[in-house]
């Protein structure tokens, strides 16, 4: 499966005039008078439902907190005014990671895989931000005032198609959209990429990173594939160039240094992700096993290894794995979370009660951890429980698509019919499905008797998202 080839933010770089690195967009700009702050949110929204439901996502609470939290941080010290971001991690081995108008952040798991420390994976995510700060998508159409959001949103439409493996279908609705754009991608992207590299660099210090990661990183790819005929889909969407790594060297040189270059935390998401894109569990854990015997001291090492038994069902030699890990740091959410997932494979309901209930007293608002107590309830089952603790963690997670298809389980299981139906809604809504989503609520409505105020609710719920249909259709035509 091609993922995004182009993007959509890259496709809008293509329309870019040249712009320099200090001359920044105001709120008061050309390209606001083309397209509101708002109308990209709008878009972001359409194009990050289209997204989720026809590419495939990774769907772990730990990795998709770490990607939330790190990019929240990042975006702290950016020049980013509007911050209602939103993620999709997307489940391809292949490096890539991309931003979208109205705060679209998207990420391969592959990332993981060749960002070897987290001031690279840093480096990626300062980058893509610098695209978003820079409304580099409204810039283009300031550029290019011919191209107007129907188009663009047409040529989103092929590629979505494309990226869900349509093939053929999909390019030929770029071509015919706007053929000369593409015509032109390699002098505008380069454009902005310079950018989005020099205000990205400026960002990765702030943030308390080591700016030298970003041409460590470009230089280190560039290596590996200069001679692929085909290489990876960020090299694609992200050109590196000799001059291009020089001068972001050059740049990243003049910092006084010291920065963070990595974390163990960072090494812990990316032993998951290694985990999840090997060949077997069985050939993971004999990888890790290798880098222990030459280092018995690499903690990330020892933590994937474990991942790799529960994953075989080893649940003792996972238990005596994390031992060690769990003694050096008890309060660790990783390490706890990875043995309440074996013991619950195990049955060993008590332990993992115990384990949960005192890491929901340390972090009660993190997401895995109140992930791991609905898996304890399912487990144990406490459907009502269950159902209750992912009501609360709706007040923080509305728009993910994974807890409204859970919810949705759980709510069947209860008996909840008509609760049922609310969230299959919510979860199509949010996959970009509205005609199903507008049919789940029809299913929920003839299941109401005597209840007015519900009903009502309902009505309002079905009105919001028939308008919220029309205007993608709208933006679509």
């Amino acid at each position: 499966m091609n993922f995004l080839r182009p993007t959509l933010l890259t496709l809008a770089c293509l329309l870019t005039l040249p712009i320099a690195a200090n001359d920044l967009p105001s709120l008061g700009d050309a390209s606001s008078a083309l397209i509101s702050p708002q109308q990209e949110h709008q878009l972001g929204r359409a194009w990050l439902s289209l997204v989720r439901g026809q590419v495939s996502q990774l769907s772990d609470p730990q990795l998709k907190d770490f990607v939330e939290s790190s990019v929240y941080r990042i975006s702290e010290t950016s020049e980013l005014q509007d911050r209602r971001l939103e993620f999709v991690l997307l489940d391809s081995p292949q490096i890539n990671a991309f931003a979208a108008p109205g705060g679209i952040i998207g990420v391969n798991g592959g990332l993981f895989l060749y960002a070897q420390t987290e001031a690279e994976y840093a480096s990626v995510m300062a980058h893509e931000l610098a695209h978003l700060s820079q409304r580099h998508f409204a810039r283009g159409l300031e550029a290019q005032q011919r191209m107007q959001i129907p188009m663009m949103a047409g040529m989103l439409a092929g590629i979505v198609a494309a990226a869900a493996g349509a093939g053929d279908l999909g390019i030929a609705a770029i071509a015919s959209t706007q053929a000369a754009a593409l015509q032109e991608q390699r002098r505008f992207s380069r454009q902005n990429e310079q950018e989005a590299d020099r205000i990205g660099l400026v960002n990765l210090e702030k943030a308390g990173y080591d700016p030298r990661a970003m041409p460590s990183m470009f230089e280190r790819l560039m290596r590996q594939y200069r001679y692929d005929r085909l290489p990876p889909e960020f090299l694609l969407t992200h050109p590196v160039s000799e001059s291009r790594i020089a001068d972001t060297r050059n740049r990243a040189e003049q910092y006084q240094g010291g920065g963070a270059s990595d974390s163990l935390r960072y090494q812990l998401m990316r032993a998951r992700v290694q985990v999840i894109y090997e060949e077997t569990p069985g050939l993971a854990a004999k990888r890790f096993r290798a880098m222990l015997t030459e280092n018995p001291k690499l903690d990330a090492a020892r933590y994937g290894l474990a991942i790799a038994q529960i994953k075989r069902s080893q649940h003792q030699q996972a238990r005596e794995t994390l031992q060690p890990l769990l003694s050096k740091a008890p309060n660790d959410i990783a390490y706890n979370l990875a043995q309440i997932e074996s013991d619950l494979a195990a049955n060993r309901l008590p332990e993992a009660q115990s384990r949960v209930e005192r890491l929901l007293e340390l972090y009660p608002k993190n997401y895995p951890v109140n992930q791991a107590r609905v898996d304890l309830l399912m487990k144990q089952g406490r459907i009502q429980d269950a159902e209750r603790a992912l009501d609360q963690l709706l007040k923080r997670r509305d728009r993910d698509p994974d807890i409204w298809y859970l919810v949705a389980e759980v709510r069947g299981l209860s008996g909840n019919t008509v609760g049922l139906h609310q969230a299959r809604a919510e979860f199509f809504a949010l996959v970009g499905d509205y005609d199903e989503a507008i049919e789940q609520l029809d299913f929920a409505k003839r299941r109401i008797s005597n209840n007015f105020q519900l009903a009502s609710r309902i009505d309002a719920r079905q009105r919001e998202l028939i308008e919220e249909q029309r205007l993608i259709q709208q933006m679509m035509r």
